[in-house]
């Protein structure tokens, strides 16, 4: 099967709008024709008045090739500003529909992509790249093919009236597109892939440093702390570089071919003139030193379009990588759940290109109604095991199940509908308290929402806010601390009402205060719920009905806060260890 062109899909996103970038593309090449006549008049008009010299006055056609030269003039622009017309309505309607297949798609993708994945660069991916196709589709694409056209148009008329002239001419063409390939071919050739790559590593590296401010501005810091962030703009800096410098010799080369036509015209005129036939090798040579040059800019057209189709090649084939993601299977014959117990099953997972597992073979019950806390060290897998409910990603082995149905035979909806997630790190969009809270359940009322603030202890929160609920964050000054974004975070989940709960370090951020506020939230929250929840804060578990200890992704220990502590191993030294953190106190080492 015939492998589909860049060009090609990039035309399938156009729709009913393909044929007006064709109709477009038709109409660039009918102007370029129509805007090489005036070369004819001119030619007429100096081959009359010179016919004639110096009796100028008696020449009757001078006034009507000047006409008609401004004639076909004036139809190339209108003609091309209607495939203008045509080409842009299409590049438009194209970079929308691309933005929207990528913003579905990636939409469609698990969670555990966005975790792995820059927001930058996939920013940079959709967005920029859409508007690369946009550029070539609005302007390249038809002034590519008036660069097609024009050539062929050209070498035909370069012939009409002096052949000689004419090869030398077409040998100046020739000569330019040798060095113009030069710079596109041999080491150079995948120099856009390069250039893109670096734009987009230096784009996710960029969104990663500005979230980073406030750690330079508090510890004065410049961007070299950022290596990651330097680097990127280093390597774009020494690429483009080294391509600016790679194309010297080919640019000069370039520009000295497409310009050198009068230089090579002048000696070839005087010895063609010299063999008789003055007047007519004059007039011929007046007319190929106004068109050589324009040959030169029909190459310029060509070299530019050609740099915008890499653009665009490239852009679709990181399009493409997005749209290859794959989503996570949907069963064919879907269950629904019977119950709210969490039920993991031998459970293994192993991060893509990791070393080892995140997971492995763990085991447990969340029963309905109960609390179960996972503690254990930085990287044991308890944001994993978390994470593996609402299916973020699938497991390798074993099963994760929620009230009695695998989650990967459950439609993605009714799972999402089942699990309220509160996590350490708090997204609040830019748009009203209101709209943040109700994002949980889209249909509900405002009253409802208003309910759900009260209850995740928000009242004081919305008594300082200048509009209450209608207050947009993060305009006009109004921003929430930590511990406040985590208590709208509450909220939500409290809207949401679902039956399963999965808190991961919610009070992470949160002051005394406002940790005093979010546990009365939790307590709330969590009522009647089947709850999972990872602490550092070993206070927060104290009171669950279960407690796992995981270490190197597999469960050392379980059991209540009492039994675990008369076994005196992990989670006994974790106890002593947070009792140990929370007496020590700042002060001057007492001296003996």
């Amino acid at each position: 099967m015939k492998k589909q062109s860049n060009l090609s899909k990039l035309l399938t996103y156009a729709g009913g709008y393909r044929k007006l970038t064709l109709l477009g593309c038709v109409l660039s090449g009918a102007a370029a024709i129509l805007g090489l006549v005036p070369y004819i008049c001119v030619w007429l008009v100096t081959r009359d008045v010179l016919t004639v010299y110096p009796a100028v006055s008696s020449v009757s056609g001078v006034i009507r090739w000047g006409w008609m030269a401004v004639w076909f003039a004036v139809a190339n622009i209108i003609v091309y500003f209607a495939a203008l017309m045509c080409t842009h309505i299409a590049a438009f309607r194209t970079a929308r529909n691309i933005r929207h297949a990528g913003v579905a798609h990636i939409l469609k993708l698990p969670l555990g992509f966005f975790a792995s994945t820059q927001s930058g660069s996939l920013r940079k991916v959709i967005d920029d790249n859409a508007a690369l196709t946009e550029d070539l589709l609005a302007h390249k694409l038809p002034d590519l093919t008036a660069a097609v056209v024009t050539p062929a148009a050209a070498i035909i008329l370069l012939f009409v009236f002096d052949w000689r002239m004419g090869l030398i001419c077409l040998l100046t063409m020739i000569l330019g597109m040798v060095c113009m390939m030069s710079m596109m071919g041999g080491k150079n050739a995948g120099f856009f892939h390069r250039y893109q790559r670096e734009i987009e590593k230096m784009s996710g590296e960029a969104v990663e440093y500005v979230r980073g401010i406030p750690v330079v501005k508090v510890f004065q810091q410049t961007v070299y702390s950022f290596k990651a962030f330097y680097a990127a703009i280093q390597s774009y800096s020494d690429l483009a570089s080294q391509y600016a410098m790679s194309c010297r010799n080919g640019q000069t080369s370039f520009l000295t071919c497409i310009n050198g036509a009068f230089a090579l015209l002048i000696p070839v005129a005087i010895l063609l003139s010299a063999g008789g036939g003055g007047l007519e090798v004059l007039v011929n040579f007046i007319f190929y030193i106004l068109f050589a040059p324009a040959c030169g800019g029909m190459i310029n057209r060509i070299m530019y379009a050609s740099e915008s189709v890499m653009e665009a090649n490239e852009a679709m084939m990181k399009l493409d990588e997005i749209l290859k993601e794959q989503s996570l299977p949907e069963a064919v014959s879907q269950q629904k759940p019977s119950g709210r117990d969490v039920v993991f099953e031998h459970v293994s997972f192993t991060y893509p290109g990791a070393g080892r597992p995140a997971l492995n073979d763990v085991s447990f019950v969340v029963k309905t109604g109960t609390v179960t806390g996972l503690v254990g060290p930085s990287g044991s897998g308890k944001t994993t095991a978390a994470t593996l409910i609402p299916r973020f990603f699938d497991v390798q082995k074993g099963s994760v199940r929620v009230g009695g149905v695998d989650v990967r035979q459950m439609n993605s909806h009714d799972l999402m509908s089942q699990v309220a997630f509160v996590f350490q790190d708090t997204k609040l969009f830019k748009t009203s308290v209101l709209e943040n809270i109700r994002m949980a359940r889209p249909d509900a009322s405002r009253e409802e929402v208003l309910a759900a603030a009260r209850t995740a202890r928000c009242d004081d929160i919305l008594e300082k806010l200048p509009d209450g609920l209608d207050t947009v964050v993060g305009t006009k000054g109004v921003y929430l601390s930590g511990g406040e974004a985590q208590r709208i975070a509450l909220a939500r989940a409290i809207l949401k009402d679902a039956p399963i709960v999965v808190l991961d370090e919610a009070s992470a951020f949160a002051d005394p205060e406002n940790e005093a506020l979010i546990q009365k939230a939790f307590a709330q929250l969590t009522r009647g719920k089947t709850v999972l929840m990872i602490a550092h804060r070993l206070s927060t578990i104290q009171r669950a009905d279960q407690i796992l200890v995981l270490e190197k992704g597999e469960v050392q220990e379980r059991g209540s806060h009492g039994e675990l502590l008369a076994q005196n191993g992990l989670y006994a030294r974790m106890w002593k260890d947070y009792k140990q953190a929370a007496a020590w106190k700042v002060g001057k080492e007492e001296t003996k």
